[in-house]
């Protein structure tokens, strides 16, 4: 009995031990991506929070009498404006509620936040009140109904539900990620980084963070390998009856993208020589792009870091371009917690009624 029980009990220990093996473990960066976006597909729900910050933008005339005022002030109001997004997500029935936050700096700041929330056919924006921007009071506050199947007729163009199909586009967003990344090589491109040293959002627990980067050195491969491999191979996936209906392009259409990269061994040699003189204008200070894989290996954090110094060849200006981006998602596949839910009765207003109100407003 007691020879049965150590067996049994060493038995359990060594299938624990199999089982925090492959929860722990880390696949190479390439395929961890891979399997992330297949898993992405499996999302019905989740909470998702996004930012993007433009942390540095100017230009400088090589020629100071050149300079241009406006252009500096308004390249001035655009550092550390950011853009902002929280929101609920469910597949079915598809819902989807998000707030954007816009926050412009400088002298003329401001900041204001629009609530939205989507379903198969319709879109609800809550109408802000915009500084410098005058919309009667009786409006503000409001949720602006617009129906997507009315917008599309009005357009002239044949309402397409595929295209609020979240299952369908991310199905097509992984075809195209495998696609792209497949024509990368792995030792110049991508690298598993420790989760410690990620900077990763306080509270995320992440098995496994892959970067992709590009940088001076290999920017040229960067460019040849998507204009020569990945696209092509993208605009074949695209070619699929049921991807071409969803993005309502004509295989006409995609005929001509086709051909138009198509291209000879003198335009490759053109197109090298002009890489090489990339140098000569763009630096890259930094550019890549961080995904963090969970222990389930769901998509649950990327982050974009760039740094680019752009010099023009012929006047020697200067533009200085930085930004950091950044989604994370959380409460994967739990029951989703709606907090703006879909807008009723006195809370709504539609199209026709918001363009009266505004008229009267004018005096028109």
């Amino acid at each position: 009995m007691t020879k049965r029980m150590g067996a049994l009990l060493l038995t359990l220990l060594l299938t624990v031990s199999m089982a925090l093996t492959a929860c722990s473990s880390k696949q190479e960066p390439k395929e961890a991506l891979k399997t992330a976006a297949v898993n992405a597909s499996k999302l019905t729900s989740y909470e998702m929070s996004s930012n993007f910050t433009i942390n540095e933008l100017s230009y400088k005339a090589a020629d100071e009498s050149q300079q241009d005022p406006t252009m500096s002030q308004f390249m001035s109001m655009l550092k550390d404006a950011q853009l902002n997004v929280t929101g609920v997500y469910q597949s079915e029935p598809m819902q989807t509620e998000m707030t954007v936050g816009i926050e412009l700096k400088g002298d003329m700041g401001m900041t204001f936040n629009i609530p939205m929330v989507m379903t198969a056919e319709k879109l609800y924006v809550k109408v802000p009140s915009i500084p410098f921007f005058p919309i009667p009071e009786t409006v503000v506050g409001k949720f602006l109904e617009l129906d997507l199947k009315e917008l599309a007729e009005q357009e002239g163009t044949e309402w397409n539900p595929d295209a609020m199909d979240a299952a369908k586009t991310q199905k097509l967003s992984n075809e195209v990620m495998d696609a792209v990344l497949s024509e990368y090589d792995q030792d110049k491109f991508f690298k598993n980084l420790d989760v410690k040293d990620a900077q990763l959002p306080e509270g995320l627990d992440a098995k496994q963070v892959v970067q992709f980067s590009v940088n001076n050195d290999n920017v040229k491969e960067a460019v040849t390998v998507l204009v020569t491999k990945a696209l092509p191979k993208v605009l074949d996936i695209i070619s699929k009856e049921e991807y071409r209906d969803m993005l309502q392009m004509s295989q006409a259409d995609i005929d001509k993208a086709k051909e138009d990269l198509k291209i000879t061994e003198a335009d490759q040699a053109e197109m090298a020589k002009d890489l090489d003189q990339l140098k000569d204008t763009l630096t890259i200070n930094q550019f890549h792009i961080d995904f963090a894989l969970d222990k389930k290996d769901f998509p649950v954090y990327q982050k974009l870091v760039a740094d680019l110094l752009i010099k023009q060849p012929d006047t020697k200006d200067e533009v200085k371009l930085a930004f950091t981006g950044s989604n994370t998602y959380t409460k994967i596949n739990e029951k989703p917690a709606f907090k703006i839910n879909i807008p009723t009765g006195e809370d709504v207003i539609t199209m026709d009624e918001f363009e009266e109100l505004m008229n009267a407003s004018y005096g028109y």
